[in-house]
């Protein structure tokens, strides 16, 4: 009888706490869904893409500015590659979730510099709206809210955001993981995204990125943005232009693997 009167009262104190974990988990805006499909038919009108490749001319603005062409390669919404080669300089910055979120960026020297893991929730390709959350919108761990219609950068946009949930005990991820999408109000094409970054040192520390698309044009049946700026904490960063697209190439996923 002891026995059962211990299992009785564990069951009555589990009960409320099952019960009160399904409520707080979140769960996505209908309206916010609804736009995210919106936009990825407008984007691909209903092709599948599973990887992409955009090779084209590069500005780079940390410190001197230099010149010189780039690769950005993604695979699905979890692997990207950036190849950047400016003047007698190299760099290749790498994300993947092979081992949880991850990434590091290799410098002319051939040394690996790993990321910090509080830099590497928001969106791989961030270059490339085509592979990014907005895919994401049937993942019950995504959840989407509509902010709204605003105006940003004298654009009519909907705003909206979403970020990754994983337990109700991983209170940072949701914060880590935050990204902004601003979808032009008629076409639903993309136009800006926003997320934060962190110190090395400080995951609680933010600092601002952008990511801005413009001129989107048809590239088997895809619409591709063919410029693309990258502002970091408020000041442009990079700069580039597409020159040329591959679509489903086959990419391997050792092709994003960090040395």
């Amino acid at each position: 009888m002891l026995r059962l009167a211990a299992i009785t009262a564990f069951t009555i104190c589990l009960v409320p706490h099952i019960a009160f974990a399904a409520v707080n988990r979140p769960v996505s805006d209908p309206q916010a869904l609804s736009l995210a499909a919106q936009a990825l038919t407008a984007m691909t009108a209903g092709n599948v893409i599973t990887d992409v490749t955009l090779t084209g001319d590069v500005v780079w603005f940390a410190g001197d500015i230099k010149t010189g062409i780039v690769t950005l390669s993604a695979k699905g919404s979890t692997e990207s590659r950036v190849d950047l080669q400016l003047g007698s300089e190299t760099r290749t910055d790498i994300r993947n979730a092979a081992a949880g979120p991850q990434g590091g960026w290799i410098g002319s020297d051939g040394v690996t510099h790993a990321y910090v893991q509080h830099n590497c929730w928001t969106d791989a390709g961030w270059f490339f709206p085509g592979l990014s959350s907005l895919t994401q919108a049937s993942n019950p761990n995504l959840i989407f809210s509509y902010v709204g219609q605003e105006t940003r950068n004298g654009l009519p946009v909907q705003h909206l955001r979403a970020y990754q949930f994983r337990s109700l005990a991983n209170d940072f991820v949701p914060t880590l993981s935050t990204m902004d999408f601003y979808l032009d109000s008629v076409s639903l094409l993309p136009l800006f995204i926003t997320f934060n970054v962190h110190p090395d040192n400080d995951s609680s520390a933010d600092i601002p990125m952008e990511i801005r698309f413009a001129k989107y044009g048809p590239i088997n049946g895809v619409l591709v943005p063919f410029h693309v700026q990258q502002l970091f904490n408020g000041g442009l960063f990079l700069d580039f232009t597409v020159n040329s697209v591959k679509i489903n190439s086959g990419l391997p996923d050792s092709f994003f693997a960090i040395p």
